[in-house]
């Protein structure tokens, strides 16, 4: 016994103990992937299908709502573009996808 080991511990090697299985240690993974599934994709899957589905009903006239907040009627369609007019006389074009709701008729003018 020599000084260093009064001041720091010796470590020991421990018995080696049997583990479990692989299936103990697959089965939590097995677990996880079916909840992470029904709890994060299929939810975005789904709001991604209805979205594409808001866009290709989106036609001349509607009243909609952009991500950035800015509310507008659809002036002119194009393939990846909308012209949105916010006021009279004045159009933006904002890529479809930037497209969040399309407002009920009316909502623009009671506001």
């Amino acid at each position: 016994m020599n000084l260093l080991d009064l001041l720091i511990a010796p470590a020991y090697a421990q018995t080696a103990q049997p583990q479990g299985g692989g299936l103990g240690m697959l089965l939590p993974m097995l677990i996880i992937l079916p909840i992470m599934y029904f709890l994060m994709i299929r939810p975005q899957m789904k709001r991604q299908k209805e979205h594409r589905a808001m866009l290709e009903k989106l036609a001349k006239g509607d009243e909609v709502l952009t991500n950035g907040g800015i509310a507008g009627t659809v002036a002119e369609i194009g393939e990846n573009f909308v012209s949105v007019e916010i006021a009279e006389g004045v159009r933006v074009r904002v890529q479809k996808a930037a497209i969040a709701h399309v407002l009920p008729k009316g909502t623009l003018k009671s506001a």
